[in-house]
């Protein structure tokens, strides 16, 4: 394997900004001196000069291929990492998805089987479970032993993900004994799908009700009660995708008790609203996702949460859906739209545009990005970080590059972006993954195979 040597660059991890050269041998990075201090030669040289170098993106949560309504994500494991790529993210946990009825170890092998040979970059893998009994409750333990060492249950979708207090606390309590972390969408899906059935007899039918019928304050309610369940079950949590300001307040107040809570929030939530779930002819629904984008006053207090380190996670929540053909199947009936949004390509850029914007500092972008889902999810620091012995996951980051959001030019295989038109500054110039390039001065030279399989540790937080 050839090695690399990537100097003139700023250095962003983190805890540090250096002026230093980084050098990669046999994947890792295996030195990191400044320019006039050593005297090393390389195959490769990249001069990031006026660029940053920065850790690649740990995207915790994304859904490749994911069964929904009827439907699948648009994403496939090799289009989404490649997407992935091109974004500076060279980690993903994808979530395999245990049937009702199967085992979790049959549905963690289905995942497998769809990732396998298929990926650009580095994946690994949480686990759902959709059917907490004896048998699953036993294999859990089996699953953190091999790597698997976050469960993520759901308060909502009644009939499909839903587990009753009673599961989660059972689920928790075994969490709580064999190390692994149970991650939680918390909403109160038995109340929604009351306000859903009354706002469809009203003739309340377009995308925007989505967001009325999953109150603020029935995610708050759920976020409320797991923390509690968690501190019966005396095991940490980790609330996926924190939308509302009144479930940050939830997060805020377990944490300023030392419990051990964690939150994530997405992008989306930080930059798009309910004016999105609003826009006409039925736009709305490419904003469809769950929990529902909020009302613009929501977002400091997500902001806040981010500076405060109340939340300690940006992810995405990747779950596309094409507009045509998918989005298209809630014509009419807001509860039938599927539920998700693409992101995994625009997470990295977003946030440092929230570093220009004044929102975060330069590393905090990475902490939030990089690092804490390293650490949150037993990867750090061979993901998340830039340091002799880590995974040489490394991105060159031209932070005064613009460029203009848009599905002509991205690379998610959805037919709509998000934020078509948002102009943003910086952009990924060239992605190493385990020191092989996969983005190389703006084009793609990865190749669907080269990411490997990440057996995880358990919480860094927590152990």
């Amino acid at each position: 394997m050839a090695r690399t040597l990537i100097t003139g660059g700023l250095v962003i991890t983190a805890s540090d900004e250096l002026h230093v050269d980084v050098l990669v041998d046999g994947g890792r990075v295996v030195a990191m001196a400044t320019h006039d201090s050593h005297g090393w030669t390389a195959d490769h040289v990249i001069d990031a000069t006026g660029k940053y170098v920065i850790p690649g993106g740990v995207d915790g949560h994304t859904h490749m291929e994911m069964p929904f309504g009827g439907t699948f994500a648009s994403d496939t494991f090799e289009t989404g990492t490649r997407a992935a790529a091109w974004g500076g993210t060279t980690t993903i946990i994808d979530f395999a998805i245990q049937s009702k009825g199967g085992s979790l170890g049959e549905g963690l092998d289905a995942w497998h089987e769809k990732a396998d040979g298929q990926c650009a970059i580095d994946y690994a893998f949480h686990m759902i479970m959709s059917d907490v009994n004896e048998s699953s409750l036993r294999e859990m333990d089996g699953l953190v032993s091999a790597g698997v060492t976050s469960f993520k249950l759901f308060t909502a979708y009644p009939g499909v993900f839903l587990s009753d207090d009673g599961q989660i606390l059972r689920a928790m309590q075994r969490a709580g004994a064999n190390g692994g972390l149970v991650m939680t969408h918390a909403e109160n899906g038995l109340a929604i799908d009351v306000l859903v059935e009354q706002a469809l007899a009203r003739g309340e039918r377009d995308p925007r009700h989505h967001g009325e019928v999953r109150k603020a304050l029935l995610e708050a309610e759920a976020t409320h009660r797991v923390i509690k369940l968690s501190q019966v079950a005396g095991s940490p949590l980790y609330v996926v995708h924190v939308s509302a300001q009144e479930a940050v307040a939830e997060l805020a107040r377990a944490r300023d008790e030392g419990l051990p809570v964690f939150g994530e929030t997405c992008p989306q939530y930080l930059f798009l609203s309910t004016d999105n779930l609003a826009e006409p002819d039925f736009e709305g629904a490419k904003y469809v996702c769950s929990t529902p984008l909020r009302p613009k006053e929501h977002q400091e207090a997500l902001w806040r949460g981010l500076r405060t380190n109340d939340l300690q996670v940006v992810s995405t929540d990747h779950c596309p859906f094409c507009f045509k053909g998918q989005k298209e199947m809630g014509r009419g009936d807001f509860s039938k739209i599927p539920n998700g949004m693409p992101g995994v390509e625009t997470r990295m850029d977003l946030l440092h545009q929230a570093v220009v914007d004044g929102h975060i500092s330069r590393r905090r972008w990475i902490e939030i990005a990089c690092a804490a889902p390293a650490r949150m999810f037993g990867l750090y620091p061979k993901k998340g970080t830039i340091a002799p012995g880590a995974d040489a996951d490394i991105v060159i980051y031209d932070p005064d590059a613009e460029q203009i959001m848009s599905a002509e030019t991205h690379h998610m295989n959805v037919d709509y972006s998000a934020y078509e038109g948002k102009r943003v500054v910086g952009r990924v110039e060239t992605v190493l993954s385990r020191g092989v390039p996969v983005i190389d001065n703006r084009a793609y030279v990865g190749k669907a195979g080269h990411g490997v399989y990440l057996p995880r540790g358990i919480c860094q937080y927590t152990n």
